[in-house]
This record gives C-alpha cells, sequence and structure tokens, in this order.
C-alpha cells in the first residue's frame, strides 16, 4: 500500500513541476511574439497578397501563431479595421509595388465590402497595381474584384452573375411537430422577426421591404460595377436576368473580366511588372505578416495628446459583458463612459453591426450615448447591420454615418414565449402543476397557456417599449413622433433609403465618420490619435482560443450544414424580455 502511494505521490509531484515547467514555457512564449523585435521587414519590390476569402469582422482578434497552419484557429477571421490600415499603410510603403487579390466567395456583409472596395480605389490613387485571380467567383466577390487593373478568371472557372437572393428560414413547421407553440407579441406591421416561428413564408409586408432593400442594394452594386468597368447599367442587370455569364470566355466577352487564364500566367505578369526573373519567386507578404511588419514610409497615427475614442459593437446585444461576436451593455457602458470622462478623448466615434437584441440592454446603451454627447461629439458609424436595438443604440447621437448598403431602422419591438405544455405532455410524458398566492403569481410562463388577461398585459408592455422607443428616435433625429412612426412599424431600409427619410445623416463608412468626428471637435488632421475599445485579447487569451479553437468553429466541424440551427437555438436562448430585432436571418447572396 505505500508503495502505491509513493507512486501516485510522485505523479502528482511530476504533473505539478510539468505544469511548471509548462506555465513558464509559455511565458516565453509570450515574450517572444509579444517583443517588438519580433516585427518583420518588408522587402523591396514586394506584393502584398489579400486573401479575402474567410469571414470579415469588424476587428481580428490576436493570434499570436499568425500563419503556423496547424495551430491557427479555424474560427480566425479578416479585421475590417485592420485591412483598412494595412491598404492605406501599403499606399505609402515604398516597398509594395503592388497588391495580388483574391476574392472569391468573402463572407462579409455588403457594408463591409464597401468599404473594403473603397480602400482599394484609395490604394490605386499611389499608380500601384491591383490584380486579381479567382477559380470562381461570387457576386460579393466580383464586387471587390470588379476594381483591379487586371482580373483573371481561370478557365475552368465560373463567375456569378445572376442578381441577389435574400433566402429567410421558417420554423413553423418544425415547432408544429414538436408542440411547441409560440406566443408573440409585436408593434409594427413589418416587424417580422417573429414570422419565421408563425409562418411558413414571408407575409406581403415583409416581402415588400425585403424587395425594396435587396433592389437597393442591387442597384448600388450594379451602378459602382459599371463605373469601374466602363460599362452599362442597364447591360449588367440584362446579362443577370438572362444568365448570360455561363464561361469565363462570356465574362470576357461583355468586359466583366479582363483576361482568362491560369495563375501561373498571371504571375508572369507580375515578375513583368516587378522586373523579377522568371525563375525567381515574387515577394508575397501576407496581410498577417504586413500587419506586423515595419511599414517604411507610411503615414503615423497623428501626433499630440488629444484623443478620438472609436468604440466598436458587433453582435446580438444581451445585457452584462460583451464578448466576440456579442454586445454586452455592460462592456459598451463602461467604455462610452471612460471616453466621456477621459480628457485626452475629444470625441467619440460608436461603431454599430448590430441586427439588434434586448430591447433593456439598448436603452442602457443609449442613454450613456445621451450622458456622452453632452460632454464632447457623439458620431454613429453604421457597418453592415445598425437595425432595430443596433439603430436604437445610435439614434441618440449627434450625427449618423452610414454605407449607402447598410441594413438599418426596423424600429419595432416583439416578445417571444414559447408555450411547451403539450411537448412536455405528449412527447416526453411531462405535466405540471402549481398552487399560486396571487392570481397572476405564475406571470409570464412557459409551462402552461396565459390567460387572456396575461397576454393583454404582455401586449401593453411590448406597446410601451414601441412608444418609448419611437419617441425617443423622433428626440434623436429631431424629427416629430408621427413623421418616424410613419418610417417605423419595424420596417428595414438602406443607408441610402434611411438617409432620404431621415434615419442617417451622411453616406460614408468608419473613415468618414472618424473625420467628421474630428470636425466636431474642432481637430485638424494630424493632430490627433485614434483609441480603438474595448481592448484587443492579449496573448494569452489568443492562445488559449487558438489552442481549444472556438465554440463556434467546434460546432460548425462538427455539424456541417446543420451548425446555422444550433446559432438560431442559442439565439433563442438569448431572447429573454423584450426585443428590438432584425428578421431571424437574412442570407442576402
Amino acid at each position: 500500500m505505500m508503495q502505491f502511494l509513493k507512486y501516485v505521490l510522485a505523479t502528482i509531484v511530476g504533473l505539478i513541476l510539468f505544469s511548471f515547467v509548462g506555465f513558464l514555457m509559455l511565458i516565453g512564449l509570450g515574450a517572444a511574439f509579444s517583443s517588438s523585435d519580433s516585427k518583420t521587414s518588408v522587402a523591396s519590390n514586394s506584393v502584398l497578397k489579400l486573401d479575402l476569402d474567410k469571414p470579415i469582422e469588424e476587428r481580428s482578434s490576436n493570434n499570436p501563431f499568425g500563419d503556423f497552419g496547424p495551430i491557427r484557429s479555424t474560427g480566425d477571421a479578416i479585421g475590417l479595421i485592420e485591412l483598412k490600415q494595412a491598404l492605406k499603410d501599403a499606399k505609402e510603403d515604398k516597398n509594395i509595388e503592388g497588391i495580388y487579390l483574391k476574392t472569391e466567395t468573402p463572407a462579409a456583409g455588403w457594408a463591409s465590402l464597401e468599404e473594403i472596395r473603397n480602400a482599394l480605389i484609395d490604394f490605386k490613387a499611389s499608380k500601384k497595381f491591383v490584380y486579381a485571380y479567382a477559380e470562381g467567383m461570387s457576386e460579393k466577390g466580383y464586387y471587390l474584384a470588379s476594381v483591379a487593373d487586371k482580373i483573371y478568371l481561370a478557365p475552368t472557372g465560373e463567375l456569378e452573375w445572376n442578381g441577389l437572393e435574400a433566402e429567410l428560414s421558417f420554423f413553423k413547421g418544425t415547432l408544429d411537430k414538436l408542440g411547441l407553440k409560440p406566443e408573440i407579441f409585436r408593434v409594427g406591421e413589418f416587424k417580422s422577426a417573429v414570422e419565421p416561428f408563425i409562418r411558413e413564408d414571408m407575409s406581403e409586408p415583409n416581402r415588400r421591404q425585403v424587395t425594396s432593400f435587396l433592389n437597393s442594394i442591387n442597384d448600388h452594386m450594379l451602378v459602382r460595377v459599371a463605373q469601374s468597368r466602363a460599362l452599362r447599367v442597364d447591360s449588367l442587370k440584362r446579362y443577370a436576368d438572362n444568365l448570360t455569364i455561363q464561361t469565363p470566355q462570356d465574362a470576357l466577352r461583355t468586359k466583366l473580366i479582363t483576361n482568362v487564364g491560369y495563375q501561373d500566367e498571371l504571375e508572369a505578369v507580375i515578375r513583368k511588372q516587378l522586373g523579377v526573373d522568371e525563375k525567381k519567386k515574387i515577394n508575397y507578404v501576407s496581410l498577417s505578416k504586413y500587419e506586423d511588419s515595419e511599414k517604411t514610409g507610411a503615414d503615423s497615427e497623428g501626433s499630440g495628446s488629444n484623443r478620438i475614442a472609436v468604440i466598436v459593437a458587433s453582435g446580438d446585444i444581451h445585457s452584462g459583458k460583451s464578448s466576440d461576436n456579442t454586445i454586452g451593455s455592460e462592456t459598451i457602458v463602461e467604455e462610452l463612459r471612460k471616453a466621456r470622462q477621459d480628457e485626452k478623448v475629444k470625441a467619440i466615434v460608436l461603431r454599430v453591426n448590430s441586427g439588434g437584441g434586448s430591447a433593456l440592454a439598448s436603452d442602457m446603451m443609449y442613454r450613456e450615448v445621451e450622458l456622452a454627447k453632452k460632454a464632447k461629439p457623439v458620431i454613429g458609424s453604421m457597418s453592415d447591420y445598425a437595425a432595430s436595438g443596433g439603430y436604437y443604440m445610435l439614434m441618440g447621437c449627434n450625427k449618423i454615418v452610414a454605407e449607402p448598403n447598410t441594413i438599418t431602422g426596423s424600429i419595432g419591438v416583439f416578445s417571444l414565449l414559447f408555450n411547451t405544455e403539450n411537448f412536455f405532455k405528449d412527447k416526453l410524458g411531462i405535466t405540471y402543476d402549481r398552487v399560486k398566492t396571487n392570481t397572476n403569481a405564475d406571470f409570464p410562463t412557459a409551462t402552461h397557456e396565459m390567460t387572456p388577461f396575461q397576454k393583454q398585459a404582455m401586449q401593453r408592455a411590448t406597446e410601451r417599449i414601441y412608444a418609448q422607443f419611437t419617441s425617443k428616435a423622433a428626440a434623436g433625429r429631431k424629427l416629430p413622433v408621427d413623421s418616424i412612426r410613419a418610417i417605423a412599424g419595424g420596417r428595414v431600409w438602406t443607408g441610402t433609403q434611411g438617409k432620404g427619410i431621415g434615419l442617417v445623416d451622411q453616406l460614408g463608412g468608419l473613415d468618414d465618420a472618424i473625420k467628421l468626428a474630428a470636425q466636431s471637435a474642432k481637430l485638424k488632421d494630424g493632430d490627433y490619435r485614434l483609441k480603438y475599445q474595448p481592448r484587443k485579447k492579449e496573448f494569452f487569451e489568443s492562445l488559449m482560443n487558438s489552442l481549444s479553437g472556438d465554440e463556434e468553429s467546434k460546432v460548425q466541424a462538427q455539424l456541417g450544414e446543420l451548425a446555422p440551427y444550433v446559432a438560431y437555438l442559442k439565439k433563442l436562448k438569448m431572447m429573454q424580455g423584450i426585443q428590438m430585432r432584425l428578421p431571424f436571418e437574412i442570407d442576402i447572396r
């Protein structure tokens, strides 16, 4: 027995020592990666290679292993803010001669694509080249590639050019089979976020609004592509209607692309452009390595003690702390408060990419915006989405800036409860009984049907929040309440449409919002620095995520095509209280 205990004790001591040594190694690794000496230099005559066939989010996460293949997390995403900064740096970098662009099926919203596209156009002002290559391209991929000087499409590849589609999912049939009865309380003819639970298709009001904003996005895309490729909008529409683009040769004939060819053929052109011998490799620099490099000739971030705080909020809205893909009111309120109280911060830009969420959490952040703008200018910047609760966050700002293809509006409210009584009884054999001290002590409930009186109470609460939403929107936008309610009702608009009806002040991206903030604070160019908040994860936080992989990636790997439905269930769990949300899932492609 003593011998056994000795072995156990030795094993425990060994594990402790191993853990301690491993911890010290991690500290050393962290110091090595975080050291300023780890900055790489960019060789002369280099080409920035942009692979944009990845998820594109507002900000990237700090991946400590960069491009080290197998250690790289499958959940890595390109940060829009970091990508735009890299393009701005590369424009002035004497060592960067041009860009090799790979953009086939980027996972991004249309407003994010707009900002990237504009940054590429700005890069071209340096007279450096932008060449694009693809084996196949979706409309989103082509929208970015359309600004390139040369667009190569593989001889056996394809270019999707058949117009945009918005597809919504509906779950009424599933709920019926399970015996789950949704109890819906909403305000607004167009508030369609609840339709997936009570219908098998779109209602006519919802179909009208989706048709309206989808055509607005498509029209904007066609105009921009026509400008870049010296084509006519009506020709582009005809190509889509008639499915004209069936082969790469069709794309070449209609001048959507410049060349049909393989990657090596494009690289031969790049070598000639650079003056590099055909036997030598082209000196490509990846985005991740370029972000970590010492830039030559790049603009500085500005000088002086003045700051503009850029507070980035992306994801579904809920109470509590933010995560990588959600907006927690506690986190954003804290960041707004810190920016308001910091004397070095002269203006605030609130950057929002959200289709909404908790009404309560949205109101907490709105209140902090109201307090902040009493101390300094607060400018709202809309990304892909700033709708419903996302719009609520911004409507108190001094000015609101949106991209033409931003999805916004959706000023409406709903409450959602599920009556699970039949599900538990018929499917699982579980029944419930109760004792109450008061008539409505069980209100609200999910285990049995609510009484008509209780349902009326829920509807009144929903209407009360809607009245607050519209009245605060009217005050923030300096419009009569009746004018706001005429364009509210849960209806969704694009940024272009929103500007026309008073929901938006100016069309543009984050850079435009920052310039507006500087002007409002009477700051000159180069007289301020940007301070992005909340902070990015530190080395060890990113290290743990890289080694373990994020939850979303694990679900995707395990469930494949079923993964989105698991995401829906997670959203359902977060729907506590009265909600301000877009339709559950809008997939524009």
